[in-house]
């Protein structure tokens, strides 16, 4: 596979030294970037509103911020977004790739927006948009994998590692990212994305989707390149995955609200080796 090039602003470069058995070399290195992103949205009631704030690594802004707020159920469905800008401090409408805060306008469902996020968004964690809402709040959300007739051999399951590991371009330059890959039932890579945050990383994937119209994705798998906590799975849920791997452990949470809401979560998928938490009949073994 082709590797891509990064996307601007998603590595910088840096002078490190290195210690090698007692030698010490200077070398110029390149580390993955780290900023924030703060997702505004348009109410019409309030005006212009901060939603969340995320540190995440530059690089496809429009799909993190569309898949979040999909994901996190501030978006009943894709077509509820009516445009994405990215905005400067001042609040004027400015080039994508050089900002740090975009603004969402949504179409108006005649109630508040900031009603919407009350619902069904929490925010309380020390890395930015975490934390989550209970699993009672994907049950009031009526959220639930629908994807009858998917099935996935154990084959295909066992060479989604390899194909995820030869498209992380920013990781193979910097050793330092998650990434989250949509595959289809044929085990094609559709996309892959990378990002300091294991979450944003799934949002970009929503996001890239959504702007397709290819949500909700029945019919796809998701592998992630570490280990899958909540956060994940219910991203992976709201955007209708119904199979989701991931190279390392899954958490207590995550299996929980598999089992609850028929997802197929596969854990410690290395070479040919994999353990089914959830969901075992769609696979093929």
């Amino acid at each position: 596979m082709t590797r891509q090039v990064p996307p601007q602003r998603s590595l910088e470069w840096t002078q490190v030294t290195v210690w090698d058995e007692g030698s010490t070399t200077a070398h110029l290195d390149s580390i993955a970037a780290e900023e924030p992103l703060e997702i505004c949205i348009a109410d019409r009631l309030h005006g212009d509103r901060s939603l969340a704030v995320t540190m995440r690594t530059p690089g496809h802004d429009d799909e993190l911020a569309a898949g979040f707020l999909l994901t996190e159920g501030i978006l009943e469905k894709s077509g509820d977004l009516l445009s994405l800008q990215a905005v400067s401090v001042e609040g004027n409408v400015s080039t994508r790739a050089a900002k740090n805060r975009i603004r969402a306008t949504l179409r108006d469902s005649g109630t508040s927006v900031l009603d919407r996020v009350q619902r069904n968004f929490f925010a309380s964690s020390s890395c930015g948009i975490c934390g989550k809402a209970t699993i009672d709040a994907m049950r009031l959300r009526g959220l639930r994998v629908d994807a009858v007739g998917v099935s996935v051999s154990s084959e295909l399951i066992c060479e989604l590692p390899r194909k995820l590991t030869a498209a992380q371009t920013i990781f193979a330059h910097t050793g330092g990212l998650h990434a989250a890959a949509l595959f289809d039932l044929a085990g094609e890579l559709l996309v892959l994305r990378e990002d300091i945050g294991r979450h944003n990383a799934v949002d970009k994937v929503v996001g890239w989707a959504m702007e397709r119209g290819l949500v909700p994705l029945h019919e796809n798998i998701l592998m992630v390149s570490g280990r899958c906590g909540f956060e994940i799975t219910q991203k992976a849920i709201a955007a209708g995955i119904p199979v989701v791997a991931s190279i390392s452990a899954p958490s207590t949470l995550a299996v929980q609200l598999a089992r609850e809401l028929g997802l197929t979560l596969i854990g410690f998928l290395r070479e040919r080796r994999f353990v089914i938490y959830s969901g075992s009949q769609r696979c093929k073994l």
